[in-house]
């Protein structure tokens, strides 16, 4: 938030449903350029009502937790792909010049309804990126993984757990996650917004760690002697998730930090799926947390340490 009050930008509208958290940001910031718009993707009519005068969109609207999309498919449904739909449907007839949706890991190769909501939310602006000139609507999208110290993240669970001296609870040790912080993640957003054209999806490199080694390294930080107790894996997850399929990979543009993904141009004459094929494709790899860079125990922490809410939260922790 404070690198776009910050820039020359005239205002910046949050559109949400949460009346409480916009009230904790007004106060937070207290900024003149900020406007607050009380509404819901769900609901077209509000979305479009927030769109007047507004050249780009920043869409990171979503059910995110895995459980809770789990034991309500169908919310997660009317959000992540319905309320998408609406933005970028609203955005086009109200001439917005570019739309940025925010993505997740969990969309390639979902096996979870939060995943398989998120995969098909981007088939969605996608889809309808495709159908519109770039003179008109730009629309592009984002895929990234966990965003560390992230609401309902595991970081700042293993946290709580050190401080009230319970054990320190892990799925699989040799799971394996990405890590990438807030400002990086700002990054990707940014470079999408600049760097995108209608239909891509960016992604950008990333490390990752094996959770064993995550929780090792936070209970090092905070020089605790709390047990490590493993729980199995829940319902829904990955041993690892991926950034980019198979697929994607092959027609991916490597552009140094970041990955661009062009929408399929394919058109609906379908000898091109059942005929014709790809011995390159065969052959291809995917971009996931157990073949990218993997961190040990010393190189989380000093990531962690880049963290200011771990920063915070270890200053606390020794001056008890």
């Amino acid at each position: 938030m404070k690198r776009f009050l910050d820039s020359d930008i005239k205002e910046i509208r949050i559109f949400s449903r949460d009346e409480k958290k916009q009230d904790d940001m007004r106060k937070k910031y207290n900024n003149d350029k900020l406007k607050f718009y009380i509404g819901d993707v769900r609901d077209k009519h509000s979305v479009k009502d927030a769109m007047y005068g507004v050249d780009y969109i920043f869409h990171a609207a979503a059910l995110k937790q895995v459980p809770s999309c789990e034991f309500f498919p169908m919310e997660a449904v009317k959000t992540n792909i319905i309320g998408t739909d609406n933005v970028v449907t609203a955005a086009v007839e109200m001439g917005v010049k570019k739309v940025v949706c925010l993505s997740t890991d969990k969309a390639a190769y979902p096996i979870n309804a939060m995943g398989i909501s998120k995969a098909m939310m981007e088939k969605v602006f996608v889809a309808k990126a495709k159908t519109v000139s770039e003179d008109l609507t730009t629309i592009c999208g984002t895929r990234y993984g966990n965003v560390m110290a992230s609401r309902g993240s595991v970081i700042p669970l293993f946290i709580e757990q050190i401080k009230s001296g319970k054990q320190i609870t892990i799925t699989d040790p040799n799971m394996t996650r990405f890590l990438m912080s807030l400002e990086e993640a700002v990054d990707l957003v940014t470079f999408a917004f600049e760097n995108a054209k209608g239909g891509d999806i960016m992604v950008q490199k990333a490390p990752a760690s094996t959770v064993g080694d995550l929780a090792q390294a936070v209970k090092e930080l905070f020089k605790a002697k709390n047990d490590i107790h493993i729980i199995g894996t829940r319902h829904g997850e990955k041993r690892y998730e991926t950034l980019l399929t198979k697929e994607e990979y092959h027609i991916a543009k490597d552009l140094g930090e970041f990955y661009r993904v062009p929408a399929d141009t394919r058109d609906l004459n379908y000898d091109k799926y059942f005929v014709e094929g790809s011995r390159e494709l065969t052959q291809e790899k995917e971009y996931n947390s157990a073949n990218t860079n993997i961190l040990n125990v010393e190189q989380i922490k000093e990531k962690l340490l880049q963290l200011d809410y771990v920063k915070t939260e270890l200053e606390a922790w020794e001056k008890r």
